[in-house]
């Protein structure tokens, strides 16, 4: 019988639990600032994991922040080591994730266009010129 939940399932969430409050307490990196962890990917074999991170500045700072992460990587699986209880911890990869940022983008785009169509609403187009008209 199948479980649930499966274990990369459940490595990829406390792997993501973990590593905010390891970043959060233990990272003094002032490129480390108000960073987000979106997502993470473990691979089937538990090797390697995919993280994704996000961060509410520009896209500069967000590069900053994923280099200064990828530097602190031994730290960061050394910190996480005395956290969870698996055999091998994996290599972290870091990547930047834009998704949240381009909603935001895409929504103000939205709300522009509606608030545009609102103080500009359109006329009722006039009567077809086709129609035949009765003389009198």
């Amino acid at each position: 019988m199948p479980k649930e939940f499966s274990r990369t399932l459940r490595v990829n969430t406390q792997l993501q639990r973990e590593l905010s409050q390891v970043i959060r307490d233990e990272l003094t990196d002032p490129r480390i600032g108000n960073v987000t962890i979106t997502q993470v990917t473990v691979s089937p074999d538990v090797r390697n994991a995919k993280v994704s991170v996000s961060m509410l500045e520009d896209d500069a700072a967000l590069a900053q922040c994923v280099k200064a992460l990828n530097g602190a990587n031994g730290r960061l699986r050394h910190l996480l080591a005395d956290r969870l209880h698996i055999r091998h911890v994996p290599q972290l990869h870091f990547v930047a994730d834009i998704a949240l940022r381009e909603g935001d983008r895409i929504g103000g785009l939205i709300r522009a266009a509606i608030d545009h169509d609102r103080q500009n609403p359109l006329q009722e187009p006039p009567a077809a010129a086709n129609e035949e008209t009765d003389p009198v």
